[in-house]
């Protein structure tokens, strides 16, 4: 039986010098084992759901395997353990995945590793509106379910050219919400995601730029900060990267000239400045 994404507890709280019990909803926590053609490649804190998805996007954003073609086998053995049998898996495999923000890799090492594994610039004619934009975030929210309910995970969303959101995925990890994205979309045969923006949750950090660049996604949006890793990275790449992206506002990073002033009625918001452009590297909307 699949393990539930929410769990229960009870909860005492605090409120004007009164306590009171009540019931409180949790998001569950649950370690998943990925197995590759019989041994164990990674171990992953994740929240329960889209297992098969976690995985598949994991080996194709990590350069495990370069397209869905080389996996000959998927399927859950168990409810924390997913075995993958895959057809002449890359180098990248090898190395050690239980990498953090906070490991000491250095950030030239980094970018060299992406460089290396031979991902592609994005596409460079993708275009989206600023007031398309600015809708994403509200679209996100209301289908974040698991988050209404508990408040503690984070969301990926995949929007195409017009706005639609094709997919949500939620996670205890904005990584593994990623993967579970880019996953759903590699077992669809959608890949590479060449007209499309991905929004997280949360901060847009260095391995959210890198997954987003191996699935070919031009334009990536958080509602909050970029790391300086990640904005190095899609500059490299000229991949778009909005930071602060909430209401009216927000900020370019990088490649801005896939983001249009015209064709909607909110770019009055050009006008009164409410998006900031990067006056290092002069990223400024395109107005065709």
């Amino acid at each position: 039986m699949p393990k539930p994404s929410i769990a229960v507890t009870q909860v005492s709280e605090w409120s004007d010098g009164r306590v009171r019990t009540l019931q409180d909803y949790l998001v569950a926590e649950e370690p998943l084992e990925m197995r590759l053609n019989g041994q164990a490649l990674n171990v992953t804190m994740r929240t329960p759901g889209h297992e098969l998805e976690l995985v598949a996007g994991f080996l194709l954003t990590e350069g495990v395997i370069r397209d869905r073609t080389q996996i000959t086998g998927l399927r859950q053995t168990r409810s924390n353990i997913v075995d993958t049998e895959i057809e002449e898996p890359c180098l990248a495999h090898r190395r050690n995945f239980v990498l953090t923000s906070s490991c000491g890799v250095c950030g030239k090492d980094s970018i060299d590793s992406v460089r290396l594994r031979g991902i592609r610039r994005p596409n460079e004619s993708f275009r989206i509106t600023a007031g398309l934009l600015c809708e994403l975030p509200q679209k996100l929210r209301t289908q974040q379910a698991v988050f209404g309910r508990t408040g503690g995970l984070h969301a990926a969303g995949l929007f195409n050219a017009q706005g639609k959101l094709l997919v949500l995925r939620e996670d205890v990890g904005r990584h593994n919400a990623v993967d579970k994205v880019v996953g759903w979309a590699l077992l669809a045969k959608m890949l590479p995601l060449c007209e499309h923006v991905l929004m997280v949750s949360g901060r847009g950090g260095f391995e959210i730029v890198q997954k987003a660049l191996a699935a070919g996604i031009p334009t990536v949006a958080s509602v909050s900060a970029p790391s300086s890793l990640a904005v190095q990275l899609a500059r490299e790449f000229n991949q778009t990267l909005i930071g602060f992206l909430r209401e009216q506002r927000f900020v370019i990073y990088s490649a801005g000239e896939r983001i249009r002033a015209g064709g909607t009625t909110r770019s009055e918001i050009l006008r009164e400045s409410h998006l900031k452009t990067d006056t290092r590297t002069g990223n400024r909307l395109s107005a065709d």
